[in-house]
């Protein structure tokens, strides 16, 4: 993800709303194309292989999908466990925090399927 600039009016902004209002704070956490795709996955199989995710997740990069796991790790929503294993074994699950978005992400993707067809209208 890209820094801006930490005098520019946007990144103020952007640090202000994401300190004082709640919706800012959770889309901040949950928002791009991909996080809530990852959230969901982990929400319904409990535990995900990286490739399992990637397989998954059509159209990421690993790139990608290495920094959005790495984003959604450090905002405490998701974690990485790795086993001593050859090859290296890492799963992915979510925290008690990530599961704790499971009626919000529920009605999101509710609401959503009920919408889609006006949208494709």
């Amino acid at each position: 993800m890209a820094q801006r600039k930490e005098n520019s009016t946007n990144y103020v902004n952007e640090i202000y709303w994401k300190q004082h209002c709640g919706i800012s704070h959770i889309l901040a956490m949950i928002g791009g194309r991909w996080k809530i795709n990852i959230l969901l996955y982990l929400l319904h199989e409990h535990t995900l292989r990286y490739h399992a995710l990637r397989t998954r997740l059509v159209g990421i990069s690993e790139k990608m999908l290495n920094a959005q796991l790495k984003e959604l790790e450090k905002d405490g929503l998701v974690d990485r466990i790795m086993y001593a294993a050859v090859p290296p074994k890492v799963e992915y699950r979510l925290t008690e925090l990530g599961r704790s978005l499971e009626e919000i992400l529920t009605k999101m993707d509710e609401w959503g399927e009920q919408h889609i067809e006006q949208r494709n209208k």
